[in-house]
């Protein structure tokens, strides 16, 4: 039996891209200061590194699943070619107040339901208590309890939902540049 992976699962918008509210087109894509070489630093140091999204945008119409998919493939190019390539990306498309049909729904994988990290565990063969989360929203650090996941970092984003205090995470950084320097340090091993 292969041996579980740690991963380091990480919210998209906020974490990794400015949320600019309902990002469905890569010209609109920007990345958060340092979150690249957080992210380098940490597939260097061993983590998976997975993305574990909410995309209500695709359920309320804002924009559509193959503009979310064109982003997502631009946007993992870009992290291949500055060596911090994700190993997976999962999204949940649902909304319960989603004007697209079949899409307005309560579903298991809209976080802070837990759906999407366990089938990234499933998939990707993870050890979910010898991994982290860092998102950027109380839901977020929920969904990784829910999971099991070992430690939530909450960092501070521009969206509405991320405040001051600490949601119930391990720590709470500026952003994820932070967080990984922290984790990290200078050896490199987080």
């Amino acid at each position: 039996m292969q041996a579980l992976r740690k991963a380091a699962f990480l919210d998209r918008d906020g974490v990794i891209n400015l949320d600019r509210a309902y990002v469905g087109r890569w010209e609109d894509f920007e990345f958060v200061a340092g979150a690249v070489d957080a992210m380098r630093a940490l597939k260097q140091a061993g983590f998976a590194l997975v993305v574990v999204t909410n995309q209500s945008g695709i359920a309320r119409g804002y924009y559509t699943e193959d503009q979310y998919q064109a982003l997502t493939i631009a946007m993992k190019q870009a992290l291949v070619e500055a060596g911090a390539a994700v190993d997976a990306v999962y999204h949940c498309p649902h909304h319960p107040a989603g004007a697209v049909a079949g899409l307005a729904a309560d579903c298991d994988c809209r976080k802070p339901a837990p759906g999407m990290i366990f089938r990234a565990a499933r998939e990707l063969n993870l050890s979910l208590p010898d991994s982290i989360l860092v998102g950027d929203k109380p839901s977020d650090i929920q969904a990784a309890r829910a999971a099991g996941v070992g430690r939530a970092y909450i960092v501070h984003s521009d969206n509405i939902e991320s405040g001051p205090g600490l949601a119930g995470a391990d720590a709470a950084y500026a952003g994820l540049y932070s967080c990984v320097a922290d984790l990290c340090g200078d050896s490199g091993s987080c």
